[in-house]
């Protein structure tokens, strides 16, 4: 399985709470545009897929594609529709590909939609936060609920899937406003609900409103007390958990995410975005793992007259620090990469024709197994105990495992399966620490 993510940074406005990766035409400045943004994401595709066949990682068709940011619908349909073309032609898709794009419900109308389905897009995520507009006023959210309403209407219309996102814990929302979004979500009859408690950091608006003492910070019992509600309603409704924050009816599951969970291979275009590989689909890196001279010269250059992989002197630092770390340790599982947050500073590295990585890091074996059992703890389908003893080489101590089990926090499903039950849930962080306990981790 391999996907795509492809990060469209822009907004008309940053909400008081969000700390992601995204720019307005205020702090943008000079360099990437909104109007030549998709010719850049299309270059740095070539660029990826040229670092990948140098390296011989041979990835299958792509099996989703997700465009998040941002606000991915502020950019005109066409150029999200060349981008999701462009993956086509890199990597090729598989013919039941889920094509996801996120969207602010004021951005979007039936014939922008229209043009999204006849690209080949399937699923929209609506960003509807909340059903109360004083909600979303403190949100700083710039759409109305009936908004939310025309847009998944007109989804409905040109046939594409709708999800919307929902956010609680804000300063000043009661139980009832809770409920009523909850309620006003399923009454859209979509096929799959987020829905994610409020954080907060320091850097935000929101942050800042927190730390001066003009709102109120999220109680996590609040918190815990909506989850409940919501879990309780969804379900009763149809929908349920696969994942800690998400409800789906069954086969309607976000595939694209559940890859991230289940630990796949994904390349990230865009600035700020993430790409992950794992050694198993890295050929090259693979055969040359055993190269006893690790010193790399400040060019890239081995030092050495060893045989070695050849470097691409076009290569940024970053990229060549992920070649150097996924061969020099014979423990490594895998790589992670992260482009260029700025946009201007992103388009200026496409310009010297290499991958706008920013950084890397190796995966050892054993960080790839703690995210393993972190991620397959969040999820329905539960952490497959035998995959992680033979992946460890450790057995997991089944007494220490059922004292676990009967404090509340998991069950085990066909006595190879740990699924955290609702209070596990709640409690996520508690049930990661403890699993990982069991085998000295």
């Amino acid at each position: 399985m391999f996907e795509v993510y492809i990060h469209v940074p822009f907004c008309y406005r940053r909400c008081g709470y969000c700390d992601f990766n995204t720019y307005t035409a205020v702090d943008m400045g000079g360099g990437a545009s909104r109007g030549n943004y998709a010719n850049l994401a299309i270059d740095e595709m070539s660029l990826v897929k040229e670092w990948q066949e140098r390296h011989g990682i041979n990835e299958p068709a792509v099996s989703t594609v997700f465009f998040g940011g941002g606000t991915p619908t502020l950019l005109p349909a066409q150029d999200l529709g060349r981008m999701l073309q462009a993956v086509k032609e890199t990597w090729g898709i598989e013919n039941s590909a889920e094509i996801t794009t996120e969207a602010n419900p004021d951005t979007v109308d039936e014939r922008y939609l229209e043009t999204l389905a006849a690209a080949g897009f399937t699923r929209i995520s609506f960003g509807m936060q909340s059903a109360v507009p004083h909600v979303l006023k403190t949100l700083d959210r710039t759409h109305t609920p009936a908004n939310v309403t025309a847009g998944v209407k007109a989804a409905n219309e040109v046939g594409l899937r709708s999800s919307v996102d929902l956010i609680y814990g804000a300063p000043g929302e009661s139980m009832d406003d809770w409920r009523k979004s909850v309620e006003t979500a399923i009454e859209l009859e979509v096929n799959h609900i987020s829905a994610y408690a409020l954080t907060v950091e320091p850097i935000t608006k929101m942050g800042r409103q927190i730390k001066a003492g003009t709102i109120a910070k999220p109680d996590d019992d609040d918190e815990a007390t909506k989850y409940e509600i919501a879990d309780e309603l969804f379900k009763q409704a149809g929908l349920e958990w696969y994942e800690i924050s998400n409800w789906a009816r069954p086969g309607y599951e976000s595939r694209h995410n559940l890859g991230y969970w289940r630990n796949v291979d994904w390349a990230g275009i865009g600035p700020g975005a993430h790409s992950h590989y794992r050694t198993s689909n890295v050929g090259a890196w693979q055969e040359h793992a055993a190269f006893g001279a690790r010193d790399m010269s400040e060019d890239g250059f081995r030092k050495t007259d060893t045989p070695q992989i050849e470097h691409d002197v076009s290569g940024n630092q970053a990229e060549l620090d992920a070649e150097k770390s996924m061969q020099s340790d014979a423990n490594q599982f895998g790589v992670r990469a992260w482009d260029i947050k700025h946009p201007r500073k992103w388009a200026e590295e496409l310009h010297t024709v290499s991958v706008p990585w920013e950084g890397s890091e190796a995966i050892t074996h054993e960080e790839n197994l703690e995210e393993t059992v972190m991620l397959g703890l969040r999820l329905r389908e539960g952490l497959d105990i035998s995959r992680i003893e033979q992946a460890s080489g450790c057995a997991v101590n089944r007494a220490r495992l059922q004292a676990i089990e009967q404090s509340g926090l998991i069950e085990i499903h066909n006595d190879n399966r740990i699924v955290p039950t609702l209070r596990g849930r709640l409690l996520n962080d508690t049930v990661i620490e403890q699993v990982l306990d069991i085998c000295g981790w």
